[in-house]
């Protein structure tokens, strides 16, 4: 590196430490400048990404979804982190470990690649934050984490309850937290959905929090049912974009309008701190239905937020608190 220049590519050249420095416009885009890398001795979190889209009902385009995210999670990096004051990289081991690998052309095939991927990622002791692709790419995540730890809570931001019918063969984005419900793979009794803004004939037992709950019971209510509801429960987090308003998030496959603005859905994640996650994603960004990245953004920031909350909860403070 020439002397009092600034460093680029952290994606390859960078430590697995502390955020990087390098331009916002600049070098290589891997999730907030993460090292690239399949080596997971020691990695605390794995950022990955699943481009698959076959499974949509409405409007395509989520297989560009994880590019996206990491191109709009760059402006992110280099700075505290906000609200938390930190940079989260000080305390956890991050990396970007790529993209799922399938054939497009035999998507009966894709689940199983899904899950044994992922299945291979935990069993390093790493968690897993997952880039979608659609929403059916939840259901082989689900089933890699419940044999991991155990069938979970599911805390779902969703305009759509996804559970319509299933025979129990369907690749479908629109019917997968029915099946893994009847499958085992989460506990309805500990399982919420926030921000639902549609109808499906059955609601498996699943507590909603439908899009006027932040009019009638705001953000504070809002946090206190899902803590209360998932309790000590080891959960997953999943994060349909399209939980916020078109408005918020124009890119997405299934937009409905009514829902949060991204301040509100932020501060609910924020608020669930507490909740003992085991792995999470966020999904149905589709970039050619985005506008100046909004949704993009929106999706890297709650995955960043995601990161946050687990930094906080292994012991990362403000630089000002720190000794």
């Amino acid at each position: 590196m020439v002397s009092g220049s600034r460093p680029t590519d952290n994606a390859f050249l960078g430590s697995l430490t502390g955020g990087s420095l390098e331009p916002t416009y600049g070098g290589a885009l891997s999730f907030m400048r993460r090292r690239y890398t399949r080596e997971l001795d020691g990695v605390d979190l794995v950022v990955w990404g699943v481009p698959f889209d076959t499974a949509v009902s409405n409007r395509p385009g989520a297989r560009f979804g994880p590019a996206a995210i990491r191109r709009a999670s760059a402006i992110f990096d280099g700075d505290p982190q906000f609200p938390f004051g930190i940079d989260p990289f000080a305390t956890l081991k991050v990396v970007d470990y790529g993209d799922c690998s399938f054939d497009y052309g035999r998507p009966a095939e894709t689940p199983r690649l899904i899950e044994t991927e992922a299945s291979a990622i935990l069993a390093s002791g790493a968690q897993l934050f997952t880039l979608g692709g659609d929403h059916f790419v939840t259901y082989p995540l689900l089933k890699a984490h419940v044999a991991r730890h155990g069938p979970l809570a599911l805390v779902q931001f969703d305009a759509h309850q996804d559970t319509w019918p299933d025979d129990g063969g369907r690749i479908d984005h629109g019917s997968f937290v029915g099946r893994a419900v009847r499958e085992g793979l989460i506990d309805p009794a500990a399982s919420v959905q926030i921000g639902v803004r549609t109808h499906a004939p059955e609601d498996c037992g699943i507590e909603i929090l439908d899009g006027r709950a932040i009019d009638s019971i705001g953000v504070e209510g809002i946090v206190k049912a899902v803590r209360t509801r998932v309790g000590s429960r080891k959960a997953y987090l999943t994060f349909d974009i399209d939980c916020l308003d078109p408005a918020f998030a124009p890119g997405t496959g299934t937009p409905v309008s009514g829902g949060m603005s991204s301040r509100e859905a932020l501060a609910i994640l924020h608020g669930l701190s507490g909740i003992d996650f085991v792995g999470g994603d966020v999904m149905e960004v589709s970039p050619p239905y985005d506008h100046a990245d909004i949704t993009a953004i929106a999706a890297a920031t709650v995955a960043m937020t995601y990161i946050g909350i687990l930094a906080t909860k292994r012991g990362a403070q403000p630089a000002s608190r720190r000794k």
